[in-house]
């Protein structure tokens, strides 16, 4: 018997093993933390093996088959051993598609990949598709494959999920853009983090499909070096050659191989020059499935947008507040600025991962009144953005950071939460920060 051992107890995790055991194996799961109850649950109703709270080495170096959660970088002490054992250590999605002959769409990218993973799965759904949803959003693929039965997967996927998938083929391969992050695991060389997430095309034919933003020169200059077989989908604002989605007098026209078809931009539930770009990459992989251009017309004007990314909260005293706490890199708030109509009073600050903030420094001249920095150590946004807006406050707090936009934002104005950094200095994570942003905003009185 195949003996698979699971590093990370998480939904990936937990969902694989839960697939190893009904195809077989012999499962063992090991987390150096705690489980959470519904998962302890899980592996105990499945009667799968498993410990928390530290690996026993003996156990997992014994394994034919590894699946390692995406967080654990392959420099983990524990890792290397089983490398160097030749056990095959693979991703949870990689595991799965093993398993199933679903058709897969998977989206990666630095910014916009959860909206496009959702908008796209709405539209499937609108279409009266079988569809899953998988990757870093939805639930676990393993466990979908073990237990249900889709016709495709829409997948989001991060680099770190990239790095374990060998023959794992893409029938719609997405990438919305790419920019710096995450450096720190790959050795803070960004040709690294770009081959990582260029291997979403691995192992892809004529037959498939390749859709990216044409403008983004990390994407251009990487597609000059590769030989890529899939019909190549290019989207753009402005048609250019062999643009597939572009604008023209504000109609954005969608042309597949299936069929040529517009919808007006005003028309798009999502707002802002990123979300154009998120709607293009979903209308366009909804296109090649040939999905009827009204259903994906239609899906493209009710979708309603993710939560901590660009979600409008609330407007008090004429002002408009935004939580746009997803945005936890530099390029992420670009789109956001991007997308402001009013002038606006800015939240930023958290866990400052080397950040270049001059990516945004002339979208703050041209739109932002007021900075509130939020933050245990604020000197670095102090230093860099101070004298280039009117007002720069310095916080310590979520409550500090919404009193001071109370008292800085005017009727007609727009308070935006979009840090820049991680969260990770005073909340949980985004969703904690984004979540205590509302109910703190949720609090404002309508009048003093």
């Amino acid at each position: 018997m195949e003996k698979l051992v699971i590093l990370g107890g998480g939904e990936s995790g937990v969902g694989a093993a839960v697939l190893g055991k009904t195809k077989g194996m012999d499962v063992f799961l090991s987390d150096a933390g705690t489980l959470k109850p519904q998962y302890r649950e899980m592996l105990e109703n499945e009667g799968i093996d498993y410990e928390e709270g530290g690996h026993t080495e003996e156990k997992i170096l014994s394994a034919d088959l590894v699946i390692k959660s995406p967080g654990i970088p392959p420099t983990a002490p524990l890792v290397e051993k089983l490398a160097a054992k030749g056990a095959p250590i693979l991703s949870e999605i990689e595991f799965a598609g093993r398993y199933t002959d679903a058709k897969m769409i998977c989206i990666t990218g630095s910014n916009g990949k959860t909206t496009t993973t959702l908008l796209t799965y709405h539209i499937l759904k609108e279409a009266g598709l079988n569809v899953g949803l998988a990757g870093n959003v939805g639930k676990s693929m393993a466990l979908q494959v073990a237990r249900e039965k889709h016709d495709v997967y829409v997948i989001e996927l991060s680099s770190f999920q990239l790095e374990n998938m060998y023959d794992f083929k893409a029938k719609i391969a997405v990438i919305t853009n790419i920019t710096p992050d995450h450096l720190d695991r790959y050795d803070h060389k960004m040709e690294n983090y770009v081959a990582a997430k260029f291997r979403i095309l691995q192992n892809q034919g004529p037959e498939d499909y390749f859709i990216y933003w044409q403008d983004d020169p990390i994407v251009r200059e990487q597609i000059k070096h590769m030989q890529i077989e899939a019909c190549r989908m290019p989207f753009s604002e402005f048609r250019q050659e062999d643009t597939k989605a572009y604008v023209d007098n504000g109609i954005v026209r969608f042309e597949t191989p299936m069929e040529v078809w517009d919808i007006p931009r005003d028309k798009l539930s999502l707002t802002g020059l990123h979300n154009l770009y998120n709607s293009m990459a979903a209308g366009l992989s909804a296109g090649i499935l040939n999905i009827k251009k009204d259903t994906i017309r239609h899906a493209l004007e009710d979708f309603e947008a993710v939560e901590h990314r660009l979600e409008y909260v609330r407007t008090v005293r004429g002002v408009g507040y935004i939580n746009d706490s997803k945005a936890t890199n530099v390029n992420s708030t670009w789109y956001a600025l991007e997308s402001m109509t009013t002038p606006t009073v800015l939240i930023l600050g958290g866990k400052d991962k080397g950040n270049d903030y001059t990516e945004i420094e002339n979208l703050v001249k041209e739109k932002v009144k007021a900075i509130v920095c939020m933050g245990k150590d604020n000197s670095k946004l102090l230093d860099f953005f101070g004298g280039k807006v009117p007002c720069i406050r310095d916080t310590h707090s979520l409550e500090e950071a919404v009193n001071a936009c109370v008292e800085l934002a005017s009727d007609g104005d727009t308070v935006l939460l979009s840090p820049c950094c991680a969260s990770f200095d005073l909340f949980k994570s985004y969703e904690d920060r984004g979540l205590r942003f509302k109910k703190a905003v949720m609090e404002i009185k309508d009048c003093d």
